[in-house]
């Protein structure tokens, strides 16, 4: 969610951070907590994997708020650099999610 957001801000040439993307973080949260948790007796869980992915929905989650501020006190887009990690982000987290 947070990356097609990204995507469709980019595509239109706004590079504005959106309360889509912070939705999308929160869910992520919510979908991997509930994921994570070890419903059936003897499931082994892949805990590298977890806190990697962990870490870097907390570090997605800082780029958006401090983009967001950073947006809403200029009046206009975000910095681009923050968009740019944010897409990041984002993307290794998917990515991580399918190959690991």
């Amino acid at each position: 969610m947070t990356f097609g957001a990204l995507i469709a801000e980019a595509a239109a040439r706004r590079f504005q951070l959106t309360p889509v993307m912070d939705y999308g973080v929160v869910l992520s949260l919510l979908t991997g907590l509930a994921l994570a948790a070890p419903w059936p007796a003897g499931v082994v869980l892949n805990y590298p994997k977890i806190e990697i992915k962990l870490v870097i929905l907390i570090a997605l989650g800082a780029v958006l708020g401090i983009g967001r501020a950073r947006q809403r006190k200029s009046g206009g887009e975000a910095p681009r650099p923050l968009f740019y990690a944010a897409g990041a982000l984002a993307l290794t987290a998917a990515g991580l999610a399918v190959i690991w």
